[in-house]
């Protein structure tokens, strides 16, 4: 080194000063978070390596300590974020706009391929479902954020039910927990269902059929009949 240049210093998230001005911080959180989702998802959150996650995405352990301070509160960050997303797009899906029947047509449809696309989402929920939902009620606005999706189906029934189309005897809640779980199962137990019975639900004619059995149980069971 020559005399009179100091090496870059790296600050409290251990990235030297030259390198800090090229990175994004918002970017490097969105690369950390998408790595964290594929890690926490495979492994476990016991299994799950902070030093993988960081090498990763070439940032340091420090530096995700500094954003989310801890391991734990990375996974709750993941947690966050994906069930962040799934409600985000079943909002821009504008289902209010769509006439009852169609818009739980479309309700449901959606749930169906989001489970089917999203391997991660499903094994998180297990995951979390291990540990009883303790990281998720640690966050704050969970709640909130998820009565949404409720609050889309309520209005879908009750404007199903002024036009004569739907029961009057439905709650939302326990409509979406039959949507949910039609459409979860098959993905979380998909090894095992296939290993039980030799046919895989994933394989495309099956997801074929499945999704409009899917959507045709959903839509039987709330007609009104008569």
């Amino acid at each position: 080194m020559k005399k009179g240049i100091k090496a870059a210093e790296p600050d409290h998230t251990g990235i030297p000063s030259e390198a800090r001005r090229k990175y994004h911080p918002e970017q490097t959180k969105r690369n950390i978070l998408e790595v964290a989702t594929e890690e926490f998802s495979a492994m476990g959150l016991s299994g799950a390596r902070v030093d993988a996650i960081a090498e990763r995405t070439n940032t340091t352990k420090r530096m995700l300590y500094y954003y989310f301070g801890s391991k734990e509160g990375l996974y709750e960050a993941v947690l966050d974020k994906v069930y962040g997303d799934i409600r985000t797009h079943e909002q821009d899906l504008n289902i209010g706009e769509l006439d009852p029947r169609s818009g739980l047509h479309t309700l449901v449809e959606f749930t169906f391929d989001y489970h089917d696309k999203n391997r991660d989402f499903v094994r998180l929920i297990n995951i979390e479902n291990i540990h009883d939902a303790k990281y998720i009620e640690q966050l704050k606005t969970f709640k909130q954020r998820n009565a949404s999706v409720l609050r889309t189906i309520e209005d879908l029934l009750a404007r199903g039910v002024a036009a004569g189309q739907f029961r009057d005897d439905i709650e939302a809640f326990y409509l979406y927990l039959m949507i949910s779980s039609l459409c979860f199962h098959r993905v979380a137990n998909r090894h095992t269902f296939g290993a039980a019975f030799g046919r895989d639900p994933s394989q495309p004619r099956l997801r074929a059929r499945h999704r409009a059995m899917v959507v045709d149980a959903v839509l039987r069971f709330v007609r009104r009949e008569g």
